[in-house]
């Protein structure tokens, strides 16, 4: 089958050198691969040029999470398996892609995700979430399985994931235009559509954020934005509060024995998230310019 990578960026200069030297080691190498910039200012086009990378530049104003992987998606359009990574997603062995690919030996699954695993430099907070999200044990679900794991059910993470063509058209692709979560959407109509989503434990890469206070706040506020606008998603799958009361126990569980002092912040931390999720999902009350000062991804509101 053929495959092709596709990635994201804007100004990677950063993390451009250790994430081609992951590509160039995998014993699987993809057939074809993409790199659509959202118009960089430093050299990592050029980088990724002379990587023997596909480039199509885009103005800024026009990524969306959703519409530019779909247009990623229309330009390799033979590929069979088409895998997304960020920019800041580092692949951690040579093995990571032919694991994931080795989802797709079942011909019910139609999206796979690997493992991300917290950055060496990661903060315990930040650590823990990876952990949480990311356990050891791989898992493919499907339908199902929803009143056992609710909204998990369609978890997935473009950060490092694959997808099947022929199902990834069936249930219509990435929405053009959404705020973010266009993977978990996809999972999800999946789900609906009778296909698997698998989660390989074995295909991983190194991809965690520190964010600050204010900026979990606004993703969690774009989180709510998504699941308010998409109401089949909370239908299908149960509302987010049984996971979130896990994750907290497990926050604090796993503070307790690594950094203890940071259990305030964590709490205080909590409180963000939750206080953006539910703005998020009362979003249609807030004036629009307001919606842009609480969101983390503010081109989306430009077509409101």
């Amino acid at each position: 089958m053929k495959v092709a990578l596709c990635i994201p960026t804007i100004n990677a200069a950063a993390t451009m050198e250790p994430l081609l030297a992951a590509l160039k080691c995998q014993t699987r190498q993809p057939d074809a691969f993409l790199v659509i910039d959202s118009g960089s200012t430093d050299n990592s086009p050029a980088g990724f040029h002379a990587a023997g990378a596909r480039l199509h530049v885009i103005p800024p104003n026009e990524f969306n999470h959703g519409g530019t992987r779909q247009l990623g998606i229309r330009m390799v359009s033979e590929a069979e398996i088409i895998v997304f990574l960020t920019q800041d997603a580092i692949l951690a062995d040579s093995q990571a892609f032919e694991n994931l690919l080795a989802c797709f030996k079942d011909e019910r699954v139609g999206a796979a995700y690997g493992r991300q695993l917290p950055r060496p430099q990661a903060n315990p907070i930040e650590a823990h979430a990876r952990l949480f999200n990311y356990p050891p044990q791989s898992q493919v679900k499907e339908m199902a399985d929803a009143p056992r794991f609710g909204i998990k059910t369609a978890f997935l993470s473009n950060s490092f994931a694959a997808y099947r063509r022929e199902a990834f058209e069936a249930v219509g692709g990435f929405p053009s235009d959404v705020i973010l979560s266009e993977d978990r959407y996809v999972a999800g109509k999946m789900l609906q559509a009778g296909w698997k989503v698998a989660y390989s434990a074995e295909a991983t890469c190194y991809h965690s954020h520190n964010y600050s206070m204010m900026e979990e706040f606004r993703r969690y506020f774009d989180l709510g934005v998504f699941q308010g606008r998409e109401s089949w998603y909370l239908a299908l799958f149960g509302k987010a509060e049984g996971e979130g009361k896990k994750f907290v126990f497990s926050e604090i569980h796993y503070l307790l024995h690594h950094a203890p002092w940071l259990i305030p912040t964590a709490i205080v931390r909590t409180g963000m998230k939750l206080l953006g999720y539910n703005l998020g999902q009362s979003e249609h009350g807030i004036p629009l310019w307001l919606k842009r000062e609480l969101s983390m991804n503010k081109g989306y509101w430009k077509n409101e």
